[in-house]
């Protein structure tokens, strides 16, 4: 990510503390980057923790600042609590929450496998509500103000056809982003999403576009502006939610994908054309990124 193009003055998070589950890549890696470059004190987690301490060295030494790294598998709400217990403890309370970790990939729903669903569901359904109830729980305790920003998709409003467990679960953290706004509002706590069009990450294009260096996406249904999402955009958003200035923002899932939703509805429902030898070639491919994947991982 360019950092030069954050649109915020310097200093501006320098006491916030911030944790971005999934951290250590993709969009929770350039969220990091832009939190430090504005002064926060950031801390990333992921199960491959050897890959969140190579990205936390790397911001470190192009911007300074800290970054903390932490092994941890949101799936397990006692790995949470352990993790959370040592940031209370070391670093001193968290002021805001980045619900990122996620995981996709295409798939016919005839095709999936309870365990497929399961692998999503765990992530992104379960374990952004436990990191949410344990953190909310700490400052609702300590009477602490804070804030609650997940990464959400677009298809929490119309579906997700051939990503179905992922639009099943971000349309319960959706909900969850609504009621708890509503609920703990009055202890000062905040509660906003972001919905992504296309942002080219490794991880993703790998699962949702395998059959293509480009987005199954971004080919089926053109963006009215033409291209894909530039990271400083998403955090920029994502630096308004989180930052002080803008309190007042709560219980909001707001889009950034260039009016794809609008156009289009921004979802994968073309591939109803694609044929067997295709899909088979998509499972194919999703397979060998998941294994490269496992190999990294450190718990």
């Amino acid at each position: 990510m360019d950092t030069s193009k954050l649109m915020f003055r310097d200093g501006l998070m320098k006491d916030e503390r911030i944790l971005i589950t999934g951290g250590g890549t993709g969009l929770g890696k350039e969220m990091a980057e832009g939190f430090l470059k504005l002064g926060a004190e950031v801390h990333i987690c992921g199960r491959r923790g050897g890959v969140c301490e190579e990205t936390a060295a790397e911001l470190i030494e192009k911007h300074g600042g800290k970054v903390v790294p932490h092994a941890c598998d949101i799936r397990v709400a006692e790995a949470i609590t352990d993790m959370n217990d040592e940031i209370w403890s070391k670093h001193g309370a968290l002021t805001g929450l980045m619900n990122n970790a996620a995981g996709n990939f295409i798939s016919r729903t005839e095709d999936l496998s309870i365990r497929g669903f399961d692998a999503i569901s765990n992530i992104v359904f379960r374990g952004s509500f436990y990191m949410t109830h344990d953190i909310g729980k700490r400052w609702i305790d300590q009477k602490r103000k804070g804030s609650v920003c997940s990464i959400l998709t677009t298809w929490v409003w119309n579906g997700g056809p051939f990503v179905v467990p992922s639009a099943m679960s971000k349309a319960a953290v959706n909900t969850m982003t609504q009621s708890l706004a509503v609920e703990w509002g009055r202890y000062g706590l905040r509660f906003n999403a972001i919905a992504p069009g296309p942002f080219p990450t490794k991880g993703a294009w790998a699962r949702l576009s395998p059959d293509s260096g480009t987005s199954s996406m971004e080919r089926s249904t053109a963006n009215p502006m033409g291209r894909v999402g530039e990271m400083h955009e998403l955090v920029n958003l994502a630096v308004l939610l989180m930052a002080p200035g803008a309190e007042y923002i709560n219980g909001q899932t707001i889009a950034i994908d260039g009016g794809m939703y609008n156009a289009s509805g921004g979802n994968f429902s073309a591939l109803a054309a694609w044929s067997d030898e295709q899909w088979t070639a998509a499972r194919e491919a999703i397979e060998g990124a998941n294994a490269e994947d496992k190999a990294k991982r450190t718990v």
